[in-house]
């Protein structure tokens, strides 16, 4: 059996390791490389020509898509490593592509690769992206989600995003802040910043996602950095890295 030549490309190192984990445990499958970003993405493919790719959708700089429509032709078989639900996915479904939908199982890493083995011994060719990359372009408009799931004991509250100062990572978990108190949540920044409206939540730092309805004052701190100053009653403060001050300076143009 002629082993599957696959990469894996994902920002996250915690989610590279996991897949490559996975992917290890399979007969049949080599793992040829990892990219962390689009750019290393891009080039990796380009040397390798991998038989499967699986690609992160949201990315710094160069995403999954902007790497598939850099892509020189034939095109490798995908699957996408998404934390996008709705619009992607219908996509994705469309064109019979296969998605793991993050936070994914070992099992649903292996009917993936089932599915492009097949696909590979019947000498089927690889999805035509390009109608893929039109219809998520069709189907940009994208819904956020008003309400999250948190934990307050044993008890699973319904919690409005309006309602959350910010969120940050505590021990390896992501605590919701409000008025009231900190929840803990199942979620990852990552997911969060995909699924909440960026218009609202802005990635102040690599351990935080701030509401900026929230913010009451930006202060200058040491080493040109910046910490933002809450509207609660404590006047919480959260820092703000030098990368994201630029980032929010053109945002608000302060």
């Amino acid at each position: 059996m002629t082993a599957i030549r696959t990469i894996v490309v994902d920002d996250e190192k915690l989610a590279r390791d996991r897949l490559a984990g996975f992917l290890a445990a399979l007969d049949g499958v080599e793992l040829v490389g990892q990219a962390q970003n689009g750019v290393e993405a891009l080039a990796l493919i380009e040397a390798e020509r991998p038989d499967l790719v699986f690609l992160d959708v949201r990315m710094p700089g160069m995403d999954g898509f902007e790497v598939l429509k850099a892509l020189r032709r034939p095109s490798p078989h995908v699957v996408f490593a998404t934390a996008y639900d709705d619009y992607a996915i219908r996509a994705f479904e469309v064109q019979a592509i296969d998605y793991l939908l993050k936070p994914f199982a070992r099992a649903r890493v292996e009917e993936a690769v089932g599915r492009v083995r097949s696909r590979l011994a019947t000498a089927h060719p690889g999805p035509d992206l390009e109608s893929v990359l039109r219809r998520l372009e069709e189907q940009q408009q994208k819904v956020y989600v008003t309400q999250i799931p948190v934990h307050s004991g044993k008890r699973i509250l319904i919690l409005p995003v309006s309602d959350v100062l910010w969120f940050a990572i505590e021990y390896r978990l992501v605590y919701a802040h409000t008025n009231e108190r900190a929840f803990m949540t199942n979620y990852t920044l990552r997911e969060l910043e995909e699924r909440l409206d960026p218009a609202l939540f802005f990635r102040a730092h690599k351990s935080s996602l701030v509401n900026l309805r929230h913010v009451r004052e930006i202060v200058p701190w040491f080493g040109g950095r910046y910490k933002l100053v809450m509207r609660n009653q404590a006047g919480s403060e959260v820092a703000l890295s030098r990368t994201q001050a630029r980032a929010l300076r053109g945002r608000l143009r302060w």
